[in-house]
């Protein structure tokens, strides 16, 4: 496993976004883990997280993208951050660009989107926390490809639960891959995490004990995919 990947899971933890005990899903299932990328609050936390995504996403699709798209709420923040740390590393600059929930009739930047404008021809990265059951690509695809002649090039997300998306059959990331026809990826997976925590020290303090370890093990049997 890359060393970022080591790093990103590690701080998940450190910025209890990544949290493991009971927790009831909006789909209703009964999860051992849960994450939640609103715990991102400080600037320290927002820039290193930025550049996680950053790095991920040089990773998976190279340089050759122009703009970095962030579904309403939680990804206008990701994509702000992400295009910063890009110009960083990378000394590449990408625009950013997300919906808006309800559009504004109103001012020189009206209409369904913050940020910058998408163009034809222009390339776009997707940029989310995490897919859990793919509905929320639902709404931002359509809306995408409607407001120019771009080609959707990948959607990255921070976690891949690896469970049965909407479905029943595939993880909510190769559902939309299967429904959109393009590459889904994300930062880390699930088995990336029990293979860098179980029975190994973060922060101190064993995060994955053999309790845990068997919760999670019952949760796949039931909701994973192969």
């Amino acid at each position: 496993m890359e060393q970022y990947k080591k790093e990103f899971i590690e701080f998940m933890v450190e910025s209890k976004v990544l949290k493991f005990g009971e927790f009831t899903l909006k789909s209703g299932r009964k999860s051992p883990f849960f994450m939640n990328a609103g715990a991102y609050v400080t600037g320290s936390q927002l820039q290193r997280l930025g550049e996680y995504y950053a790095k991920a996403i040089h990773d998976k699709y190279g340089d050759d993208f122009d703009v970095l798209f962030g579904p309403a709420y939680k990804g206008i923040p990701i994509s702000v951050v992400t295009a910063i740390a890009y110009s960083n590393l990378y000394g590449k600059e990408v625009r950013y660009c997300s919906d808006r929930k309800e559009e504004k009739d109103h001012g020189a930047d009206k209409g369904s989107f913050l940020g910058s404008p998408l163009k034809d021809g222009d390339r776009v990265i997707m940029i989310e926390d995490v897919t859990t059951s793919g509905k929320s690509m639902e709404e931002t695809v359509p809306k995408v490809r409607g407001a120019a002649n771009v080609e959707i090039v990948g959607l990255m997300v921070s976690l891949n639960r690896m469970e049965k998306g909407l479905g029943g059959t595939m993880s909510a990331l190769d559902e939309v891959k299967e429904r959109y026809g393009f590459e889904t990826n994300a930062i880390v997976s699930m088995a990336d995490v029990v293979e860098h925590l179980y029975n190994k020290p973060c922060n101190g303090e064993i995060v994955i004990d053999d309790t845990l370890k068997a919760a999670i093990d019952d949760y796949y049997k039931e909701y994973g995919v192969k």
